[in-house]
Order: structure tokens, then C-alpha cells, then sequence
């Protein structure tokens, strides 16, 4: 697998289309700190790791909905591994006037854009969320 975050945010996507309350991927830290993020910011219910039928370690996601609706509209995976998006603070963008989050990997850990500018830091844009 080459983009692991893009085939995770792809199978949310896609499970929150067919009306799933949970969705499981394979695990990883990356994962786990975007999940973190996208759990802070209220998209998600929550994540817990476990095992697959084979021993591996996954990530069980628990999705969030609102009358029926899921809480995440649109999720677009913004660096790729063909082309690496990296901005400075001043350049990190604001998703629909505020009312997303862009996930940004930093020197200081994965966070939203909102952290990111007020801990000054700029660094990979991994996805918007909305």
C-alpha cells in the first residue's frame, strides 16, 4: 500500500456512504494521531485498536452521525506521496471560512490548523476534513 492515510480517510469515506457505525483499517501511529485529531475535533465518536482474524493490529473507528447524516461531509487527502504538501504558518489554509480543519503533520506532532497557528509551527498538510 502506498498511502496508507489516503486508503484510511478513503474507507471512512466510503462506510459512512453505506450507513456503517464503525469501519476498521490496519494500524499505525500516523493513523492513530490523525484519528486522534479528527476525534479532538468532534468527526469521529472514537477508535480502539485490536486484532484481525490474522493477529494484525487494526484500528476499530467508531463513526459519528447527525439525524442520519455523517458529521463528515468531505474529506480530501491534500499531501500525496507523489507530491508532499508542506506550508509555512502563514499558508496553512482555512477549510469553508473555519468551519473545517486541515490535519498537519509538525515538528511538534500531528494537529489541526487552528493548533498549528497558535503554536507558530507550519509542516506537511496531510488532509482537510469538513
Amino acid at each position: 500500500m502506498n498511502d496508507p492515510i489516503g486508503d484510511m480517510l478513503t474507507r471512512i469515506r466510503n462506510a459512512q456512504l453505506r450507513g456503517k457505525t464503525t469501519v476498521s483499517t490496519p494500524a499505525s501511529k500516523l493513523r492513530g494521531w490523525v484519528l486522534d485529531v479528527l476525534q479532538d475535533e468532534g468527526y469521529i465518536r472514537g477508535y480502539e485498536t485490536g486484532n484481525d482474524v490474522n493477529g494484525h493490529p487494526t484500528l476499530e473507528i467508531g463513526l459519528k452521525y447527525y439525524d442520519g447524516t455523517p458529521v463528515i461531509r468531505e474529506v480530501k487527502r491534500v499531501s500525496k506521496p507523489g507530491r508532499r504538501v508542506y506550508m509555512g504558518v502563514k499558508d496553512i489554509p482555512q477549510v469553508r471560512q473555519g468551519l473545517g480543519v486541515s490535519i498537519v503533520s509538525t515538528p511538534k506532532g500531528v494537529m489541526s490548523d487552528a493548533n498549528a497557528r497558535s503554536q507558530n509551527v507550519g509542516g506537511e498538510v496531510l488532509c482537510t476534513v469538513f
